[in-house]
């Protein structure tokens, strides 16, 4: 494996990490969450504490195999859509739980399930399996998307 992939694969484990321990980073807990109006379709807690970690370990597993299988274009595309689609979640934390403004979070949610499209392409080219396993971060992202329009709907 060349030096680029061997740092190409750090940058999508190092990536997703931010991703895993950046989401909680403006979480507070002052009750104001659990004051909302949710929407009757929300699904239960224990989902979420089910469907995050899967999604992170897909990531990061979709993340290794497409910058080592694909040439080196590829690759840093990979990374770049990553960074962007991190980035957009992290700021859907952000604007969700700071400011509280839910069109702003609706809006990063949008943004972070458009910029995980060319990841979940490239990573079905590169290794069929694991682009199906990361289907499911593609459905969660638009289920989070709604289920933010919703809160900003009902709140």
């Amino acid at each position: 494996m060349t030096d680029m992939k061997t740092i190409g694969i750090g940058i999508a484990i190092v990536l997703v990490l931010i991703y895993a321990f950046g989401s909680g980073f403006f979480i507070n807990n002052d009750g104001w969450y659990q004051s909302l109006n949710r929407p009757t379709w929300q699904p239960p807690g224990f989902v979420f504490g089910i469907i995050w970690p899967y999604n992170f370990i897909m990531l990061g597993i979709s993340g290794v195999i497409v910058v080592r299988d694909s040439g080196t274009t590829r690759g840093l595309l990979f990374l770049l859509f990553l960074a962007f689609s991190v980035t957009a979640a992290l700021a859907w934390s952000y604007f969700f739980y700071q400011p509280h403004d839910f069109t702003l979070a609706s809006i990063s949610l949008w943004l972070a399930a458009l910029f995980t499209v060319p990841l979940l392409v490239f990573t079905l080219q590169t290794n069929l399996l694991i682009g199906l396993l990361l289907i499911p971060y593609q459905a969660w992202l638009v289920i989070a998307a709604l289920l933010s329009i919703s809160y900003r709907q009902l709140n």
